[in-house]
This record gives C-alpha cells, structure tokens and sequence, in this order.
C-alpha cells in the first residue's frame, strides 16, 4: 500500500480514499470471514467503516496494513461473539454420518466451532502467518495470553477435527 495514497486520503482526497477502500475491502472481508464466519458481511463493513473514520488519526501512513489489521481483527471479534452461538447451533446441526462431501467436515467450519478468542488468534497465526508478537499487538493482548490461546486452540481444533 503506497504511503503517499493514503496520506492524500487522511487529507481528503476521495480518489485516493477510494483507491485506499477498494486494496483494503479484500483483506478485511477475508479476515472477518475466518474470524466470525457468522457476521463476516456485517464485520467487513464495520471494520472499514472504523477504518474511515479513524484514518485522520493515523500517524504513520506506512503503518496502515498493521493498523487496518487490528482495526478489523477487534471488530470481527466483537461481533463473532454476538453470532457465535447461531453459529455453533448450525455446525452442530451437520449430520457426521453422513459421508457425502457434505457430511465432512472442513477447515472453516471447525474454526467456526472453536470459541472467538481461540479462533482469532489461529487464524492470525496460521492463515495470516503472524508472529505471536504481531497477533498480541492485533489483539491488545499480553504475549502470554496469546501462547496460551494458541496452545488451547490447537488443541480444540484437533479434537474438533477428529470429531
């Protein structure tokens, strides 16, 4: 993302606001589709909304990929745990002994299974590649939080994964 883009777009200048949305939109619809599988439109559309308006209050305009990331990351989670248990209820309403391709169960519904806070950071760390430092940073959560997270959530999702 070019930093003079989205300097020219912290001053008003809508092209370049529009250029900035439209790299951005991609991004942030993928990451709330894998960290609130049930809410993923009305997150994307939060987070960019957040993005807009908090654009003037970024300091660092080559900080804006880190910055988008947390913005969209906070709001996904905030709005998974208002959709998770509609969530839960439809996952565990797939029929397991079923062995059709419908029956079996993939990587994004067993992430739908697993709580918001262990979802996020196992999208974070092995979708998105993050480092533990990054995800802490995402999150505003303390490092050991996060190794802790990450620990349960690799372990629920085997344990879903082999349900």
């Amino acid at each position: 993302m070019d930093p003079e883009t989205v300097a020219a777009a912290q001053q008003g200048d809508a092209l370049a606001l529009d250029r900035l949305i439209d790299e951005l939109a991609p991004y942030v619809r993928r990451l709330c589709a894998r960290i609130a599988p049930g809410a993923a439109d009305d997150a994307a559309q939060e987070a960019l909304l957040a993005i807009f308006r908090g654009l003037p209050s970024l300091r660092a305009p080559e900080a804006i990929m880190t910055w988008a990331r947390a913005v969209t990351v906070r709001t996904a989670v905030r709005l998974a745990h208002r959709s998770d248990r509609e969530v839960a209820a439809e996952a565990a309403a797939v029929d397991r002994s079923d062995p059709s391709p419908e029956g079996l169960v993939d990587i994004d519904d067993a992430l739908a299974r697993l709580p918001v806070a262990q979802r996020a950071v196992l999208v974070l760390r092995t979708r998105e590649g993050l480092s533990e430092q990054e995800i802490a940073a995402a999150l505003d959560i303390p490092m050991g939080t996060v190794k802790s997270r990450l620990h349960r959530a690799r372990a629920a999702f085997r344990e879903v994964w082999d349900s």
